[in-house]
This record gives structure tokens, sequence and C-alpha cells, in this order.
């Protein structure tokens, strides 16, 4: 027993477009699930800033100092370890009296 070719046709183009809800359907669960994991990943971000924020509030700032030098003493080693950079001084002296202040200054050296 065959069937015709309309009657075979219609039950491909059934099947592709239950197959076509199918892949619909991920799509929209995907997308809630991407939704569900930005409103949990910005709560967890406000909750660790608030977190942060009372700690400084209570403790004071020494963290924040602590890691200020931290990214600057990285900043410094990396500038040492570059051959094309040059760090220039500023003195007191020289010029005039009892002046307090030098400027310091980094040259990029290109060869």
């Amino acid at each position: 027993m065959t069937f015709g070719k309309e009657f075979t046709k219609a039950v491909e183009d059934k099947q592709i477009a239950q197959q076509e809800a199918e892949r619909a359907r991920f799509i929209v669960e995907k997308a809630e699930q991407e939704r569900q994991a930005s409103v949990i990943r910005a709560e967890g971000e406000a909750e660790a800033a608030e977190t942060i924020s009372k700690a400084v509030a209570k403790s004071g700032d020494g963290l924040i100092m602590i890691r200020r030098i931290e990214t600057q003493k990285e900043i410094a080693q990396t500038l040492a370890a570059n051959p094309n950079i040059t760090y220039l001084a500023g003195g007191q002296g020289g010029g005039g009296g009892d002046s307090k202040g030098g400027a310091s200054y980094l040259l990029g050296l290109r060869t």
C-alpha cells in the first residue's frame, strides 16, 4: 500500500511545522533562562556593592588605599620592565629658594 504524493507531502509538512514549533519553544525558553541569569547576576552585583559600601562606611577607606597601592605597584613594575620608558624624578633645589614641589616625568622613548 502506498500513499499519494499529496498525503506524503502533507505528513512531511506537518513534521516540519512541529520541528519549527519545537525550535521556537526552545528559543523562548533559552531567552527566559538568559533573562533570569541576568537578573540574578545584577542582584549579586548590587549586593556586593552594598556590602563593600557598608564595609567602607564602617571601617574607613583602608581597603581602597591598599588596592590603590597594589595597583600602583603593578603599574610601576610594568613600567620598570619596559626598556622604552624612562623616569625623570623632579628635584627640589636648583632654581630658587625653598620651592617644595618638583615635577616628575615619564618619557616614552621610541627607538
